[in-house]
């Protein structure tokens, strides 16, 4: 194989539809991921393997591939040596981090970690969870769950389940004692790989793109324009923190405006500018936004 291919592991499981997604918006097309471990990409230099982001780390602390798409927690439970290139702050529902957390029964007395002294705790996530209590000095046997953990709450003493919005805990009429780790999306690379120019460019630049995608997520561009002799008053109008890109028009009493703006603030700039004068207001939506 040529040192110019980047073997990269994508995600399979429940983080793998956001994934392929966001390699879309970053400019990667890649296809055929649902039905195949070896999918397809439209960039010669990379070859994309889905593995479970279980295993993900351990393969690119042991050379096997260059670079992956992992978990925090998953770094952290295989004890990982691993470059951690960036993080990716994305996941399978949300942009917010994912929790692995102690649940117990509603009705259940535990208040606190340390009522479960002697109890047995059921996940994933074993060796985190081991350190966990170690470190609260409280003892306790944690065993691995094969799935459906939520379901174990009631024959065990407790659960470390993921989540990311509480909504199945809930469901399973559970409630969270304590948030025993959080963990982000990262790409990760290996060590001798790191070394390789090549490999270690084109890690980068993927990590570029990405990063860019998922800023772009909350972002929309905003043109519109302005009589010169309202420009101080669209400025007030305008965040603060943008500096607007401003180019004249034909019509030499024109000028023209463009600024990427917070969409959560869309709805309530764009009327505002339009009472403040502005006109021929446009918003569109953005692929990547590099700062």
């Amino acid at each position: 194989m040529s040192n110019n291919v980047l073997r990269l592991g994508i995600p399979a499981g429940s983080l793998q539809e956001a994934t392929i997604e966001l390699f879309g918006k970053a400019g990667f097309g890649i296809l055929d991921a649902d039905r195949n471990y070896l999918p397809h990409i439209d960039d010669e230099q990379i070859e994309p393997i889905c593995l479970r982001a279980q295993e993900m780390s351990r393969y690119v602390a042991d050379g096997v591939l260059d670079a992956g798409i992992t978990g925090y927690d998953w770094i952290m439970e295989n004890g990982s040596d691993v470059v951690d290139v960036c993080e990716l702050p994305y996941s399978k529902r949300t942009s917010n981090p994912a929790r692995w957390v102690l649940a117990v029964p509603n009705e259940s007395k535990v208040k606190t970690a340390k009522d479960l002294a002697g109890g047995i705790i059921a996940t994933e996530l074993v060796k985190v969870v081991e350190k966990y209590f170690a470190e609260k000095n409280v003892k306790v046997k944690v065993e691995f769950s094969w799935g459906a953990t939520e379901v174990k709450a009631r024959l065990v003493d407790a659960i470390v389940e993921l989540t990311e919005t509480g909504t199945s805990l809930r469901a399973n009429n559970l409630r969270i004692v304590d948030t025993v780790v959080v963990s982000t999306t990262r790409l990760i690379a290996n060590k001798q790989a790191w070394k390789d120019k090549f490999k270690r460019e084109k890690t980068e630049n993927i990590a570029i793109l990405l990063n860019a995608a998922i800023e772009a997520r909350s972002k929309v561009g905003l043109k519109l324009n302005i009589k010169k002799a309202a420009l101080d008053s669209i400025l007030k109008v305008l965040p603060a923190e943008k500096s607007p890109t401003i180019s004249p028009l034909a019509d030499a009493n024109y000028i023209a405006i463009e600024v990427i703006i917070d969409e959560k603030t869309e709805r309530s700039l764009v009327p505002a500018l339009k009472r403040a004068g502005a006109s021929g207001i446009i918003t569109y939506p953005l692929n990547k936004v590099i700062h």
